[in-house]
């Protein structure tokens, strides 16, 4: 029985951990604002545009 509650403990400790990674691992300071993405993918880096000259 102390053998089966270890394991559901292992199961579940694994299981937060895995969450929290996936939440919290992710770019820092946060996601860009919506606007910054859509300029970056409108205007990437390394294209000639108009403002670049």
């Amino acid at each position: 029985m102390t053998l089966l509650l270890l394991e559901a403990l292992g199961a579940l400790v694994l299981l937060v951990f895995i969450v929290w990674w996936t939440m919290f691992s992710g770019r820092k300071g946060g996601e860009l604002p919506d606007e910054v993405e859509r300029q970056k993918l409108e205007h990437p880096p390394g294209k000639d545009t108009p403002q670049d000259r």
